[in-house]
């Protein structure tokens, strides 16, 4: 079965994590092919093509350009007759908005799947709705229970991000060497968050809790994400500002966009991602459990679904003392931080084992696509 996945390309993150893990896992399921058409250039290609799946380039598409649209569209014909492909996904309204009814034309069976919860009245999501898919994939159950506002009457299942644990031969050496790295003294705790500069990703509220502890001794946080587009400049600008007004930037380290987010984890000590708005699912959540991180985040979307009391705290949306009491309580307490730790990897593996995420995966294209 050749399944075709269609995005755009331009960014990184959880969408783009998850393509690139179904071309590196193709393995575990051999009667499965991947093969992906982007439209845009850039970090996303380049891991996919490194991985030796066929990647397709569609053009870069804008809709405002009517023509840039009609050229991607017979594009993905040319490539969807070619290579006999059997199946399409597209990820996110863009994708489907553009390219479902060329697929739907071909008469091939069409799956959306579902990243980010719907509001259905975004001029995306609109455009989405007049192409109806035949099936949707949905990235946690909390997503899935506002699909009726995108497609209501359309069956759906929720299948969660496979996620490969990254395993380290020498872990401590690991360790060792991004501190070193970052002039970090080996015993001092790291709290790490890792996402998109965006302003619903909780970084001021993360800055506002670490604020309120600064007279806590021992502890340093790293922030990873760079700034992918314009609008993110400003933002960055204002966390800057908000560290300076409380006095924070020799303790807060900006580490930019990195390549090697499983070495910052594995030298890190907490993950913390206290969301001003829900996360559909939170890849990154699971990548930080598999670390081994108790996750402080906030009790609804996704991160409401992963992190239980076994192996984290999920507090209240917006709670400024729940994120500082339940950070000090982690940096002050070892052993309890050691307990959360042990469970973590666990729980992360209970939820997005790539096998079974995988296995469950064929098995929903095989049975709705015959």
């Amino acid at each position: 079965m050749k399944v075709l996945h269609l995005y755009a390309g331009n960014l990184f993150g959880g969408i783009e994590t998850l393509l690139v893990t179904l071309a590196r896992e193709r393995h575990l399921c051999p009667g499965m092919e991947p093969q992906f058409a982007l439209c845009f250039p850039g970090r996303l290609a380049h891991e996919l093509i490194s991985t030796g799946v066929k990647v397709h380039e569609l053009g870069a598409v804008k809709l405002r350009y009517p023509w840039q649209v009609l050229h991607a569209r017979a594009q993905l014909q040319a490539v969807i007759e070619s290579e006999a492909i059997d199946v399409v996904i597209c990820h996110a309204c863009w994708s489907q908005a553009i390219f479902g009814t060329v697929v739907k034309r071909l008469g091939k069976k069409l799956y959306f799947w579902c990243h980010d919860t719907p509001s259905g009245k975004s001029s995306l999501e609109r455009l989405a709705k007049l192409v109806r898919p035949d099936f949707v994939i949905v990235n946690s159950h909390f997503t899935e229970q506002h699909l009726h506002l995108l497609y209501p009457h359309t069956q759906s299942q929720v299948i969660y991000a496979p996620v490969v644990p990254t395993q380290f031969e020498h872990p401590q050496a690991i360790r060792q060497q991004i501190r070193q790295q970052l002039d970090t003294p080996n015993d001092t705790v790291v709290i790490t968050q890792v996402s998109r500069l965006e302003r619903w990703k909780g970084h001021t509220l993360l800055i506002s809790a670490l604020g309120s502890m600064k007279d806590l001794p021992n502890w340093e946080c790293w922030i990873v994400g760079g700034v992918q587009r314009e609008s993110e400049q400003s933002y960055r600008q204002e966390l800057a500002q908000q560290l300076q007004e409380l006095g924070l930037e020799q303790r807060v380290r900006w580490l930019g966009q990195r390549n090697d987010v499983p070495q910052v984890l594995a030298a890190s000590d907490i993950f913390c991602q206290p969301n001003l708005g829900a996360e559909p699912f939170g890849i990154v959540f699971i990548e930080a459990l598999y670390a081994g991180l108790p996750v402080v985040t906030v009790k609804m979307g996704g991160g409401g679904e992963i992190v239980t009391p076994e192996c984290g705290y999920a507090v209240p949306q917006g709670d400024v003392m729940a994120v500082k009491m339940a950070l000090e309580d982690l940096v002050k307490n070892p052993v309890h931080r050691h307990q959360l730790q042990v469970a973590a990897k666990a729980r992360a593996r209970d939820l997005c084992d790539p096998q079974r995420q995988i296995d469950r995966l064929r098995a929903i294209l095989q049975h709705f696509s015959l």
